[in-house]
């Protein structure tokens, strides 16, 4: 069928549009401007991803184009030598290594930042931004809903019953999560205090940190570390965000293709990913309905911050050495096999072995064993 009269004028008039026409009328449309509707993005940077990794196991409580910015300069003085890393305060090195830790994490990010203008580091500041908020809300969503399953007891029911999706029922207003949130100074079954943390009238800061951080929710007062950090609430969440929802009912360390640690190549635990899963967790026991930096109600920054400080004390490394080691064999066992011993029998220490004795030169070749009587090597028959 041919086409009607009027729809072959318009192509061929269309056709023979003189090159600067064209040109005119495409400049003019709208969406050579911008205008009309949005174009759909369909690849994300990958500096988003980077920054959603950086949040969850670096610092997710940074300004982070003050970081880089500090970072720059701070590795440029150490370059020429006009600083040392003993002159950084402790506050100013651990920056340091925050941007270090950056930088590894996102390969190319060290050059572009070296060569690029101060709008690209901007831009890399907000995408970084951008992926560390996208992931702490998207945490903060999925825990609310996965928490009330967690604390339920087994073939029981909480009465009365915690909404999924609606926390103005959790917190101090409901017994089993106040009694989660109590802090361990303070005796929930009190009724005078019970009745002030409800009201309000009494708010815990951030240093007063709750029953539910320890194991079987008991605090040992004249032990802290008894216990600390090692609830069964936690071990929970952590897989939940790191290893897949799935794994948090399945064999330890079992995750799926696409969990956030594999992807980004994750094998242990760091001590602000403990800090971020202690801090989401605190919140989804709470009556807070916005995850808030400058929130008074959950005081979450300055418990962050405590948390990781602690975790990062120098002085309590042997403490802090073996809870790490509790986590990794939690949630990240088949990576602490290094530790295991290698039968004598096997093939790679048999391997072994073999090298051992050509390097001292104790290997009999026609044998393939070692030379009888002395170091030298044997005289082949």
């Amino acid at each position: 069928m041919s086409a009607s009269p009027s729809r072959s004028h318009r192509r061929r008039d269309q056709e023979n549009l003189a090159p600067a026409e064209t040109l005119k009328r495409t400049r003019e449309s709208p969406a050579a401007f911008g205008w009309g509707p949005p174009q759909k993005q369909t690849k994300t940077d990958p500096l988003v991803g980077h920054g959603r990794h950086f949040g969850r196991t670096i610092r997710t409580f940074c300004r982070v184009h003050t970081l880089i910015t500090n970072g720059l300069t701070r590795t440029m003085q150490l370059e020429l030598e006009r600083i040392t890393e003993e002159d950084l305060t402790p506050g100013e090195l651990s920056k340091h290594r925050m941007y270090q830790a950056l930088l590894l994490l996102s390969p190319g990010l060290e050059e572009r930042l070296n060569t690029g203008s101060e709008q690209d580091i901007h831009y890399v500041a907000d995408m970084i931004m951008k992926g560390i908020s996208t992931a702490r809300s998207d945490d903060t969503k999925s825990l609310k809903s996965a928490v009330v399953d967690w604390i339920t007891p087994p073939k029981e029911v909480l009465y009365p019953p915690i909404q999924r999706n609606i926390k103005a029922d959790r917190g101090f207003h409901h017994s089993r999560t106040g009694e989660l949130l109590c802090p361990v100074n303070l005796d929930w079954n009190d009724d005078k205090i019970r009745r002030d943390l409800e009201s309000g009238n009494l708010v815990p800061s951030g240093d007063l940190w709750p029953q539910f951080l320890y194991r079987n929710y008991e605090y040992n007062c004249k032990d802290p570390w008894d216990g600390l950090m090692r609830s069964s609430l936690l071990v929970k969440a952590f897989k939940h965000v790191f290893t897949s929802p799935s794994s948090v009912l399945s064999s330890p360390g079992k995750a799926t293709r696409s969990s956030n640690a594999r992807i980004h190549g994750m094998t242990m635990v760091t001590a602000p990913s403990l800090a971020y899963i202690a801090t989401q967790v605190c919140f989804a026991l709470s009556s807070s309905p916005v995850f808030s930096r400058t929130d008074t109600v959950t005081d979450s920054e300055f418990f962050y911050n405590l948390v990781v400080d602690l975790l990062e004390d120098e002085s309590e490394r042997e403490e802090v050495s073996d809870l790490m080691k509790w986590w990794n064999r939690q949630v990240f066992p088949t990576h602490t096999n290094h530790a295991r011993s290698v039968h004598q029998d096997s093939v790679s220490a048999k391997i072994k072995e073999r090298r051992r004795l050509i390097n001292s030169g104790q290997w009999n070749e026609s044998r393939g064993s070692q030379a009888v009587g002395s170091s030298t090597p044997a005289t082949q028959a």
